[in-house]
């Protein structure tokens, strides 16, 4: 039998039962809510449907033009009826039969035809007496997306719009039941609270959401008692929004681990705790040494990959009492609150070690990396989290310094230190700004002549408290703090205009100056040194740039073609304390290298350091370079540097450093040969 047919005959059936019912004058039907269809009405129902005959009516399929409000609607009365089929509904309904509106005010109740068959039986009044703005209203209630809920004072519903129906497990669900919040709960039991708005969590069919509520004390325009009116929106999608970007915002999106801005709220809370409970802490900082190499040899890609192992091992130590951030780059953070005993605290030190130190896999090479950690305690060191983060970044530092792979705790020297370098940076901008800086000489002498053949070009800063102050006291902090770049195109403008100067006096020598690597990396070197000789008139076949063997360090392509343009320049390149970096000697080939000069430590030791002497000669016979032996100080060395192959010498022997000045006097007291 199809489903035409059998409708039909439950129509009949259902005609027939409810015969006395059709002599009624308001109008009746039985509407049957799985196939959206009226199986029965009596004549009054036929003017309401504007139906010519009850056959018409009852073979309309209204679900084909029903809107999805109404449909929602009608499967809520389907739920409810499903579970007491006493209940009983009434709501202003209007119909559009033919697209004519139709305002009833319709009860709803259950009927059953058959143990699995429930429908629904309604009894409309037409509504005479409600004026446009509540028929509107009773609409805008039917189709709106809003939650719209009434609630007696004692939390029992009142009336739920469609929307509001949906989401709650049932039609006599109390408020009780549906807020999470106790808050909330309590701000609508107290008397004195009238309107309450938040953003709170319910219960819903689908769980627990997040709804943006407004409710407003009110009376029940039924039984005059007091009651609450609640409004409420679905903002779980906009919660969740935020959410994300908060997490975004507090956490690093390569380790998912909190970041600095997360470290700097939420540690601070976790340490004030621990004092407060009068305990300690330790906050220990963590530092990869020689990450830079993974990212230069195998690329960014497995740099980040590495990474994401450091955290996940970290991850694996962490307890109920640690947090665990990356601040940025290959820093870590770890804080371990409270601390249960020295012994416990070093331990966990120890396991970082190991378990970063152990080797991992990238780009098919096993790579191993070490940390090195710095430990500031608190309260001892500090209660603040930026403080003791500072604190703990100089520790590590110090194990960097010291040796690396260990970890170091802080110390009132290391903050003495670091107070007393941040000031010597702060002198040392402040003196590049005033010009404090003044650039010396020491004659490069002729070993066989003793005559002067070039000088080198060495920086003194002239203090206005301290005096004179030598370069071994400031160098590194240059070097440091990234001033070094300027300060060297200080000093290698003036020994430009020094050599221009004694050029056109008739001492055309060479003069030598030191780059350090942060200049030579610098990309604009080479147009830089370039715009100062043109501006001074200098000669770049007389300048000779000194550099140190970690420059050439990986033999990469940059470094070579730059050293070729600078060659192809005029300058000539030497390596400056060579010997030191235990550089291979069969690379210089493939350097324009025209000079070695022996690091002072050699010509120091110079009976014990002979075989090196003689190997540093001979390869540089072999290659073609002139040889400079730095700091002879007394005549037995300068003998034994006259029975190797060394064209040139400087050191205290001859003459120290000397101003600009002094040294064209000197140059004009001794006689030199053609350089």
């Amino acid at each position: 039998m199809n489903l035409e047919s059998s409708l039909a005959e439950e129509a009949a059936v259902l005609a027939q039962r409810l015969s006395e019912l059709d002599r009624l004058q308001h109008p009746v039907w039985v509407f049957d809510l799985d196939n959206s269809r009226i199986l029965w009405s009596n004549e009054s129902s036929l003017h309401v449907w504007q139906a010519d005959t009850k056959e018409e009516l009852l073979g309309r399929k209204m679900g084909t033009d029903m809107s999805v409000s109404v449909s929602k609607r009608l499967n809520q009365y389907k739920t409810d009826f499903t579970r007491d089929e006493n209940a009983r509904f009434t709501e202003i309904w209007t119909m559009y039969p033919n697209g004519e509106p139709v305002t009833l005010n319709v009860v709803f109740s259950a009927i059953r035809l058959g143990p699995d068959r429930l429908c629904m039986f309604c009894e409309g009044v037409t509504e005479t007496t409600a004026g446009a703005e509540t028929l509107r209203s009773c609409e805008a209630l039917l189709h709106t997306s809003v939650h719209i809920s009434l609630y007696s004072s004692a939390g029992d519903p009142l009336y739920r719009n469609p929307s509001s129906r949906s989401v709650v497990p049932s039609a006599d669900n109390k408020l009780q039941d549906h807020f999470v919040s106790k808050e909330i709960l309590r701000q609508l039991q107290d008397p004195k609270e009238d309107e309450i708005q938040a953003i709170t969590s319910v219960n819903t069919v689908n769980g627990v959401v997040w709804h943006d509520i407004t409710a407003r004390r009110c009376r029940d325009v039924v039984s005059g008692e007091a009651a609450w009116l609640i409004s409420e929106v679905d903002v779980s999608k906009l919660k969740a929004t935020e959410e994300h970007a908060q997490f975004l915002a507090e956490h690093d999106t390569l380790t998912k681990l909190p970041n600095r801005n997360y470290v700097s709220i939420y540690f601070q809370k976790q340490i004030d705790k621990v004092l407060k409970d009068n305990k300690s802490g330790g906050l220990i900082f963590i530092d990869l040494d020689n990450f830079k190499n993974v990212n230069d040899s195998l690329g960014h890609d497995a740099g980040d990959q590495l990474l994401v192992e450091v955290a996940d091992r970290l991850r694996s130590l962490a307890k109920s009492q640690y947090s665990i951030a990356r601040l940025g780059g290959d820093e870590f953070l770890l804080l371990i609150n409270p601390i249960e005993s020295d012994q416990h605290f070093e331990s966990i030190m120890q396991q970082i070690i190991n378990v970063v130190s152990m080797p991992i896999t990238l780009e098919g090479r096993e790579v191993q990396v070490t940390p090195s950690i710095g430990v500031a305690m608190y309260p001892n060191n500090g209660t603040q989290i930026l403080e003791l983060m500072r604190h703990a970044d100089l520790a590590m530092y110090h194990a960097k310094e010291t040796g690396k792979n260990d970890f170091a705790y802080f110390s009132k020297e290391l903050s003495d230190a670091a107070e007393s370098k941040m000031t010597l940076v702060s002198e040392l901008r402040s003196a590049l700004k005033d010009d404090q800086f003044e650039t010396y000489f020491q004659p490069r002498v002729s070993v066989s002549s003793n005559n002067i053949v070039g000088a080198e070009a060495l920086v003194r800063w002239n203090h206005p408290a301290k005096g004179q102050v030598q370069p071994g006291d400031f160098i590194t902090a240059c070097e440091e703090s990234g001033l070094i770049a300027e300060l060297g195109k200080v000093v290698f403008r003036d020994a430009v205009v020094a050599q221009r100067t004694w050029a056109e006096q008739g001492h055309d020598i060479r003069i030598s100056v030191n780059l350090s690597p942060l200049q030579f990396n610098e990309e604009s070197l080479v147009d830089e040194l370039l715009d100062i000789v043109k501006e001074h008139r200098g000669n770049p076949k007389k300048i000779e740039l000194e550099i140190t063997e970690s420059v050439l360090l990986g033999h990469d392509r940059s470094t070579i073609d730059k050293l070729h343009r600078l060659v192809a320049c005029g300058f000539e390149i030497a390596i400056d304390d060579f010997g030191t970096g235990y550089s291979n000697l069969a690379y210089l080939h493939r350097y324009p290298i025209s000079c070695l000069k022996i690091d002072r430590s050699f010509i120091n030791s110079m009976d014990s350091a002979t075989p090196i002497i003689d190997l540093i000669v001979a390869m540089a016979k072999l290659f073609d370079l002139y040889v400079v032996a730095e700091g002879v100080e007394t005549p037995e060395q300068l003998e034994m540097l006259n029975n190797f192959y060394c064209q040139e010498y400087q050191g205290y022997l001859f003459h120290k450093p000397t101003d600009f000045d002094s040294f064209t006097a000197l140059l004009s007291e001794h006689y030199r040969i053609a350089a």
